[in-house]
């Protein structure tokens, strides 16, 4: 009954995982914009299927457009997308400065981080009613002993995930504010 739990939560705790990466803390990650949409070709593209996004240096990110006529549409796509970041059109590839953080700025970051593991932690509970309903929804057969210990089994994994996620949490805090 509990066999595709583990790999249920892996995919919660990956997401969380993923999200956390795409916060800016003051240097330059291509997760930040991999994933804005850009408007190329009459359709909707994540900026990675549309260019290269790499690192020049620990401040800068460096976008090579497979195709030089849609570095216009990038550059919109990235202040459409509202992250506080400003991209430069050197007409062969789009450039973004990642600034360092004010003080302010981590704080709101901290919160956005508390937000995204709270968000990470009721995926969690909903798995475990996902699993509660199909534990008490066996047939007859299946001992009492047997639910018991499933559900048991089931808040022992969902309390371990939930340690995680709160570990993950103040690992991102302390990237965060660390100067």
């Amino acid at each position: 009954m509990l066999h595709t739990l583990e790999a249920d939560l892996k995919k919660a705790e990956q997401h969380l995982h993923d999200e956390f990466a795409k916060l800016q803390v003051g240097r330059a990650n291509p997760a930040i914009v991999e994933g804005i949409m850009v408007m190329v070709y009459g359709s909707a593209q994540p900026l990675r299927n549309v260019a290269s996004v790499g690192t020049l240096d620990a401040q800068t990110i460096s976008i090579q457009p497979w195709d030089r006529s849609v570095l216009r549409d990038i550059s919109k796509a990235i202040n459409d997308a509202n992250i506080g970041l400003n991209p430069q059109d050197n007409g062969e590839s789009v450039l973004i400065r990642i600034p360092a953080l004010t003080e302010e700025r981590r704080r709101d970051l901290v919160k956005i981080a508390k937000k995204l593991a709270e968000d990470g932690k009721v995926a969690i509970r909903n798995i475990r009613q996902d699993y509660l309903k199909k534990i008490k929804g066996q047939d007859e057969s299946v001992g009492e002993d047997i639910v018991k210990q499933q559900e048991k089994d089931l808040q022992k994994n969902i309390d371990e995930a939930i340690v995680l996620i709160d570990k993950m949490l103040k690992h991102k805090e302390e990237e965060i504010m660390k100067i």
